[in-house]
């Protein structure tokens, strides 16, 4: 993120927020993105990078986002929100990101409960 903010600062963006033209300049088209998705991976990421799966693929950005998301504990409601999905399908595909989760959830709950007792005897 810290790369494209400060590309963002230096450059700017044009009036429609497209970063990435076809190559007269016009809008890339869908079969154009897995060509200029590879050279963008090859211009960002090191010859070892580039030879792993790591961003294959655009989606790859957008499904680590929500998972990251998830995973640090943002409420699964704003996470549907931001992503533009329904909760029923957030858990339908990032279910598993959730998993083994039981210990921070217990935490959780025991800080909310302890809380609410320092509350009352207040």
């Amino acid at each position: 993120m810290r790369l494209l903010r400060d590309h963002l600062d230096r450059y700017g963006a044009p009036p429609d927020g497209r970063l990435f033209r076809a190559a007269r300049g016009g809008v890339l088209l869908s079969k154009e993105y897995p060509e200029v998705w590879k050279d963008a991976r090859k211009a960002a990421l090191t010859e070892e990078q580039a030879a792993t799966p790591l961003a294959g693929v655009p989606y790859s950005l957008r499904h680590a986002g929500v998972s990251l998301w998830l995973a640090s504990g943002v409420d699964p409601t704003e996470v549907a929100r931001r992503a533009g999905h329904s909760v029923a399908v957030l858990y339908r595909f990032y279910a598993k990101v959730l998993d083994g989760k039981r210990d921070q959830a217990n935490q959780l709950i025991d800080d909310a409960l302890g809380a609410a007792e320092e509350t009352s005897t207040m």
